[in-house]
């Protein structure tokens, strides 16, 4: 996707490691860069979510590959 400003890699970690290392790569980020994340953790979705909601940054994608999870985070 060519569209991804930076890719995050925190397959194998869990909460809230996945979102505070997301937090602090968004920080450097321009508004409207996208963020790719690769998360095993099985709850990821729905924490980056919420995190999203609270945050203000949009949840742009949601998919699934195996048993990682694909997320696209547009920072606000």
């Amino acid at each position: 996707m060519s569209d991804i400003f930076d890719e995050l890699d925190v397959r194998g970690l869990s909460c809230p490691l996945p979102l505070l290392r997301a937090r602090a790569k968004l920080a450097g980020m321009a508004s409207g860069q996208i963020l790719q994340v690769l998360a095993t953790d099985p709850d990821a979705a729905n924490d980056f979510r919420v995190y999203c909601e609270q945050s203000g940054h949009r949840l742009v994608a949601v998919e699934s590959a195996g048993e990682v999870t694909i997320l696209r985070i547009a920072k606000k």
